[in-house]
């Protein structure tokens, strides 16, 4: 009868706990599985064309970036990488490289009139979603 109680009291104290998560660890929770992750100053170079920026435009491209509203996420097929790393009808990509962790993640930023696409890599795995962003679409160097 004892062990019921005891068994009772701590189910439901497990089951506030997991519904009434405090901030902490629900944004842990979010950042960790968010597909347009925010990115800092640190550790991040960035290249157009094999050059690299630095400065002003640096800090005006990640804050585009930060900035952007995400459109949708795009389903890469086994076999169908190249064609988001390489697409035929866009300018030079803005290249970010940085590191979330202990993951070295690049970033190709293909820009559009009417949008940006985004191919995350990682290890070996591509993730690619669209943002709209007019500032990052009209960024020249």
């Amino acid at each position: 009868m004892t062990w019921t109680i005891i068994s009772i009291i701590l189910i439901s104290l497990l089951k506030i706990l997991i519904t009434c998560l405090p901030t902490g660890p629900v944004e842990w929770l979010i950042r960790k599985f968010e597909t347009h992750s925010k990115l800092g100053d640190k550790n991040i170079t960035l290249s157009i064309d094999g050059r690299r920026l630095e400065g002003e435009d640096k800090t005006k491209v990640i804050n585009d970036f930060n900035e952007a509203i995400f459109l949708k996420k795009h389903y890469i097929f086994p076999g169908t990488e190249e064609l988001y790393l390489n697409p035929e009808n866009s300018d030079s990509p803005i290249v970010i490289e940085t590191k979330r962790g202990n993951k070295e993640v690049k970033l190709f930023v293909y820009r559009y009139k009417d949008h940006v696409d985004v191919v995350k890599q990682f290890k070996k795995k591509l993730v690619a979603y669209s943002l709209m962003s007019e500032s990052l679409q009209k960024f020249s160097m």
